[in-house]
């Protein structure tokens, strides 16, 4: 784990960016490890809360989600309140009961769009889960199995229209990867992002512990 607690211990350092909270985004294709790299992370940093897009994104507002992100988390966040967020149920179709989200030092935020152009302002640093749509889909559908075939229809085509209106790529700090099969770990490296700052300069030696899973 020595790899990934520096890793924490470097987003530990940087400025607070949400009030007193430094918000780090992992974002990525769905199906790129996401869920399964923030977990890992957050228990690094000493068990930080981590935020699922998935519980604030529902059927009929997959990516139109901004508003109430800001008024429920990061608004509260940024004022050094505790968010009060009510995570949406995909079985059930409704949101749930209401959970709490204290500020913590490191507050992590993963799901597709999390590195969007609206919340990059609240954002400490902007990790990048670097594998393709097509290689991230695949493992997706294969996942979820053939009974969610119609839903990955219907995700890909509007996770292919919000990145092209609104990517998170070119304004990620570190890209990250997962080693190739028969490889233990990830990998990653310094992102495209024209502002990205020196105080986490990573490189591609640097590995963490292999992946537990998929997301």
């Amino acid at each position: 784990m020595e790899h990934l607690d520096r890793l924490a211990a470097q987003l530990t350092a940087l400025p607070p960016s949400c009030g007193p909270v430094r918000l780090v985004a992992v974002d990525g294709h769905a199906g790129s490890g996401k869920s399964t790299f923030a977990a890992r992370l957050a228990a690094a940093l000493g068990d930080a809360p981590v935020l699922h897009l998935d519980d604030v994104a529902t059927h009929e507002e997959l990516f139109a989600w901004t508003g109430r992100l800001r008024e429920q988390v990061t608004g509260p966040l940024s004022r050094g309140e505790s968010a009060r967020y009510a995570p949406y149920d995909w079985s059930l179709r409704r949101f749930g009961p209401a959970r709490l989200l204290d500020p913590a030092p490191v507050v992590l935020i993963e799901g597709v769009g999390a590195g969007r152009e609206a919340l990059r302002p609240d954002l400490a640093w902007l990790l990048w889960m670097d594998l393709d749509a097509r290689q991230s889909w695949a493992r997706g559908r294969r996942r979820d199995g053939s009974a969610q075939s119609g839903f990955w229809d219907g995700w890909t085509a509007a996770e292919t229209r919000h990145f092209a209106a609104d990517p998170s790529r070119p304004y990620a700090d570190t890209l990250v990867q997962e080693g190739q099969e028969g490889q233990e770990g990830y990998k990653w490296r310094r992102g495209p992002s024209a502002t990205a700052r020196p105080t986490l300069l990573v490189t591609a030696r640097d590995h963490l512990p292999p992946p537990s899973g998929t997301a």
